[in-house]
Parts: structure tokens; C-alpha cells; sequence
């Protein structure tokens, strides 16, 4: 399978990441190019720090045993395997500048674009998701 995905993420919490990483890496893992343009709380899943703290959302803490039980890899482990299989993962400028982030907050190897350079990307996308 070839093709392109682009995802933005907008949501920051632990079961989104696990959304957005889990289908970036199978999309990437059959060939697609995939870019994930991460803007708002979506940042925190590329965040040094918060992406590896992410908390569970409220009431859903039943799922942590089986996370534990079916070895799901960590939010830092799916990061670098999308960087790995080549995921092109972009922080949003504007976001950024909001919040007073700079780019050495965020795992090494993201680029940061506006929405423009996300969608150069997304433009001829075969599937396009938000998170």
C-alpha cells in the first residue's frame, strides 16, 4: 500500500496520542508517507516533558492494567518509532508562539510550520484525519 495520510492532532491526552500514533505508524509501516501537524493541547504529545506523563483521562483508569498486560508501548516509544519509519511530525508556529514554547521543548527532529506548511503536505492526501 502507498499513499498519503495527514493527521492533525489537537487534543493532548493519552488516549489521543495513542490514536494518533497508533495510526501513523500502521500507515507508515505500509509504505505511506503520513505528517502529523500537531497544534493547541496536541503538542503536548511531542512535549520533552508532558508526552511522557500524559494522564489517564478520568474514570477510564481500568484501561491502565491493560495497557500494562498487552505491553502497549509508551507514548515516547511510539514518537520514536514514527520518527523512525520516517513520520514527519510538525509542531504549530502559532500555537507555539501563543503558549511561549520554543522548539527545543520538543523531542529532537520536528519541524515547525504554520498551517500552510501542513497543508502543502495534506493538499494531495489519499486520507486526511483529526485527532
Amino acid at each position: 500500500m502507498s499513499g498519503k495520510l495527514a493527521i492533525i492532532a489537537s487534543n493532548g491526552g493519552l488516549f489521543d496520542a495513542y490514536k494518533v500514533f497508533n495510526v501513523a505508524n500502521a500507515a507508515a509501516a505500509t509504505n505511506q508517507e503520513v505528517a502529523i501537524f500537531f497544534t493547541f493541547e496536541g503538542l503536548n504529545l511531542i512535549h520533552k516533558e508532558a508526552h511522557q506523563q500524559l494522564p489517564m483521562p478520568e474514570g477510564k483508569e481500568q484501561y491502565q492494567a491493560g495497557f500494562e498486560k498487552a505491553q502497549v508501548p509508551s507514548i515516547p516509544a511510539l514518537v520514536q518509532m514514527a520518527q523512525e519509519m520516517g513520520v514527519k511530525l510538525i509542531g504549530c508556529q502559532m500555537t507555539m508562539d501563543v503558549m511561549g514554547l520554543e522548539k527545543d521543548q520538543f523531542v529532537d527532529g520536528i519541524d515547525v510550520g504554520g498551517a500552510v506548511t501542513f497543508l502543502e503536505f495534506a493538499k494531495d492526501a489519499d486520507v486526511s484525519l483529526t485527532f
